[in-house]
């Protein structure tokens, strides 16, 4: 968010073309942080990473746009669903929001931990967004066959591949993403206000305008771990 962007104004102007209904039913705020926060993973999931029900998913990075990930994945039937993340607060907030497992990247036994959960084959999508290089090295470690690694945390870090030969012959890909279309927002507000999936969980607070700075400030410093703070004139 930039100082001078829209979203610290309380009055803008808006092209016709850009702009969205939202229904009676679905709540102002929770509609509010559909584009971006909601709608990138969720482009992700259905669109590059194209999930299909039973597939086993890993996603890397269980912030405000990992921790959507989870729930949208579980959403299109993704079993199981594995949330990856070195803090304590993250995984059990990923797990609240329907994630199997919960795993430390950190752990010596990681490798083996995807390997369990996975019944032996690995991840057949794995989603970095968490913008790492070492993520996304340790997440085309641990793919199946076939298995596609999703770029959607952006880092200008090179993407490193450390088995090589492995990755080849197990015929992996990576892809990369960037945000979303006007049709994945439209989907998510239809599913949103269809009961689909709540964002209610996801508005970690609700703060004046005027405190904008402070709101920017305790989402790069992850302060109280918020998910969405959402700004009210």
């Amino acid at each position: 968010m930039s100082a001078h962007g829209p979203a610290l104004r309380q009055y803008t102007i808006a092209r016709e073309a850009t702009l969205l209904p939202i229904p009676d039913d679905l709540p102002f705020d929770q509609a509010a942080i559909i584009p971006a926060a909601v709608s990138t993973p969720y482009a992700a999931i259905v669109g590059t990473g194209a999930v299909r029900p039973a597939q086993a998913v890993g996603i890397w990075g269980a912030g405000g746009l990992g921790a959507h990930a989870v729930r949208l994945a579980r959403m299109v039937g993704a079993a199981p669903v594995i949330a990856v993340d070195p803090l304590p607060s993250a995984r059990e907030r990923a797990l609240v929001f329907g994630a199997v497992f919960a795993l430390d990247p950190l752990a010596p036994d990681f490798a083996e931990a995807v390997r369990e959960a996975t019944a032996g084959r690995g991840l057949d999508v794995a989603f970095d967004f968490a913008g790492v290089g070492a993520a996304r090295a340790q997440a085309a470690s641990v793919l199946g066959p076939f298995g596609s690694l999703v770029l959607a945390g952006l880092t200008p870090e090179p993407v490193t591949i450390a088995d090589s030969i492995g990755f080849c012959f197990n015929i992996n890909q990576v892809r990369g993403h960037y945000g979303s279309e006007p049709e994945h927002v439209e989907q998510l507000v239809g599913l949103a206000s269809a009961g689909r999936i709540d964002l209610a969980p996801s508005i970690t607070a609700h703060v004046p305008l005027a405190e904008a700075a402070e709101a920017v400030a305790r989402l790069e410093n992850k302060v109280g771990d918020p998910i969405r703070l959402v700004l009210t004139p």
